[in-house]
């Protein structure tokens, strides 16, 4: 079926749909419920079963898989307007200690999935190199760089990125809360947590994800009139030029620089600091509303994990059915010890909450660290998210560069260089936190 504007509305159409369908049961169903199962996860796995991958009851087009690409980009050209400052008046070593631990985590991870896929997997199985990544991509990224790189890759021949990696993230997602319940249980009994709070105490909006009309609260402040331009309106126009900017500038260098074709996401990124800088200088800035772009983000990301499901090729999985599934149990039981035995030794206070939050990071998402830390610690009073908020600051350009580089980097063949270099860094930040006395033994 040719593709036009009408299929991307009915493709919108049905995954809204499903997304719906995913709220309610979010809201009624128990087991849905105690694990925080988010509605566009359950919208992305309707979509596979019911659509033209599985049972072909559902009129979904075969182009879901682009609509991740732009999706992302989308995203990331809403970051640089919703990013906070810098934070170092805040606990400059409670902030440090959370950055050394999540960033040398997070290029270990990279460094772990690279390596298994070049020096062992590959020995096995016909993979390309790069196998490996679509580990990392899925777990610490989720489904938006999972997404990412998997577009990236698509521009080098390996299409089958995308598939791996979301397969990841949705694996990661489903094991960042089955055994992140457990964890939380073990660690009640063994009482290393500090504020536990049972499922039954939580309250009901965390469950539910429905806020009571005494908590909600405005999604962002009028620039406008709307006699004039509606202040919707103008701040999705900020985004949409944003990410044109971006697509145009990957156009641009992949046209003098053919080489060196940067993701569109990437650019993105680049084109919104800019416009950023630019908007200070005019203030323009004191127009945009950065709830508002917010709420476009996580809008933009509910329906990009949907889409990213439910293109999933089942016949890609199935074919690397067991070298993926070697990848991820390695990588799963790698990360339960270094975010739990690393996390003991490295924060001062707390180290339970905030080594379950970054265990619902680093294998899920943000959100689902979120939920697991509502449980350990429901008043917030390990401060953990306020740590987290001002170290990513840091390791967010460095998350970025990952992902845009990775790509380039293993077409041209120096994954082994990509791989001992996330491993250099990861151990030297370790190193670089033993010797600043943030690094602790037990």
């Amino acid at each position: 079926m040719s593709f036009s504007p009408w299929t991307l509305l009915i493709d919108a159409g049905i995954i809204s749909i499903l997304l719906l369908v995913g709220k309610l049961l979010r809201s009624k169903v128990k087991i849905v419920q105690r694990f925080f199962i988010p509605p566009s996860l359950l919208a992305g796995f309707f979509a596979l079963i019911l659509g033209p991958e599985v049972l072909g009851w559902l009129p979904l087009s075969s182009n879901m898989g682009t609509y991740a690409g732009i999706l992302i980009a989308l995203v990331f050209s809403c970051i640089p307007f919703t990013s906070g400052r810098d934070g170092r008046s805040r606990g400059e070593s409670r902030v440090g200690r959370m950055w050394a631990y999540s960033q040398a985590g997070m290029l270990l991870q990279w460094a772990l999935g690279g390596g298994l896929g070049i020096w062992l997997l590959c020995r096995f199985w016909p993979l390309d190199e790069s196998f490996g990544l679509s580990m990392p991509a899925g777990f610490c990224g989720g489904h938006g760089t999972a997404a990412a790189i998997g577009e990236s890759f698509a521009n080098y021949g390996v299409e089958q990125m995308q598939s791996l990696a979301m397969t990841a993230a949705t694996v990661g997602i489903i094991a960042s809360v089955v055994m992140g319940m457990w964890l939380i249980s073990w660690g009640a009994a063994k009482g290393k947590t500090s504020f536990l709070c049972a499922f039954d105490s939580l309250a009901p909006e965390l469950k539910t994800g429905i806020l009571p009309k005494d908590k909600r609260q405005s999604m962002g402040m009028a620039s406008f009139s709307a006699i004039s331009l509606d202040s919707m309106s103008f701040n999705f126009a900020i985004i949409a030029m944003t990410a044109l900017g971006g697509y145009g500038l990957a156009k641009g260098i992949a046209h003098f620089f053919p080489a060196l074709m940067l993701p569109v996401f990437s650019c993105a990124f680049i084109v919104g600091l800019l416009l950023k800088w630019i908007f200070g200088k005019f203030t323009i800035d004191e127009h945009l509303s950065k709830p508002i772009i917010g709420h476009f983000s996580g809008a933009f990301t509910d329906y990009l994990v949907a889409f990213g499901v439910a293109s999933i090729k089942l016949e890609i999985v199935g074919r690397f059915i067991v070298p993926l599934s070697i990848l991820l149990a390695v990588g799963l039981l790698l990360t339960l010890l270094y975010v739990f035995w690393v996390g003991s030794r490295i924060h001062r206070s707390y180290p339970f909450e905030k080594s379950i939050f970054t265990w619902g990071w680093f294998t899920g998402t943000m959100a689902m660290g979120i939920a697991l830390l509502r449980i350990t610690d429901p008043d917030g009073k390990s401060g953990c998210l306020d740590d987290y908020a001002y170290a990513y600051l840091y390791i967010a350009p460095v998350e970025i560069a990952l992902v845009s580089l990775s790509p380039l980097v293993f077409h041209y063949g120096y994954g082994w260089l990509f791989v001992a270099i996330c491993a250099a860094l990861g151990l030297g930040i370790l190193a670089f936190a033993a010797i600043r006395g943030w690094l602790k033994k037990n």
